[in-house]
């Protein structure tokens, strides 16, 4: 009987164990957010959509999954991790290893409907920089994005 109890114990915590949330955001999240952030601007128009990603407090901030909106000529529109970027034009904006990812981005953001791309970033839970993959899709003018830090 006791070990029929224990055994019972064991897998309901690994059974809640497995479907706690990780304390790091996945691909799929980031593109799921990503999703729901270009259907709140189609629903709700630019300017709400703005407001609600900036707010930190809001339906676009889950633990280090955040989302961004880049207009196309680099100027930041939203930013979920910092308010303070917004209205900046970051475009010569370099990451730790020289790379522009915000011409990059929107250059791809020009040719492409969506995409994923590399960088390193300061992760806002850990203050570390780290590699991220950021998913974006295009919003008229500008790219709305949603990335993960690579562990």
């Amino acid at each position: 009987m006791f070990r029929t109890l224990i055994s019972a114990a064991a897998l309901g915590l690994m059974a809640s164990a497995a479907l706690a949330k990780s304390e790091f955001a996945t691909a799929d999240e980031a593109t799921t957010m990503v999703k729901k952030g270009v259907a709140f601007a189609k629903a709700n128009g630019k300017d709400k959509v703005y407001a609600e990603i900036t707010n930190k407090q809001g339906q676009f901030t889950d633990r280090d999954l955040y989302l961004v909106v880049y207009a196309l000529d680099g100027t930041v529109r939203a930013h979920g991790a910092n308010e303070k970027m917004v209205g900046k034009n970051l475009i010569d904006l370099k990451d730790v290893d020289g790379k522009e990812f915000v011409r990059e981005r929107v250059e791809l953001g020009k040719a492409k409907p969506s995409f994923w791309q590399d960088y390193k970033f300061t992760n806002p839970v850990s203050k570390k920089v780290e590699p991220k993959s950021m998913y974006c899709e295009r919003l008229d003018d500008a790219v709305l994005c949603g990335g993960i830090y690579k562990k």
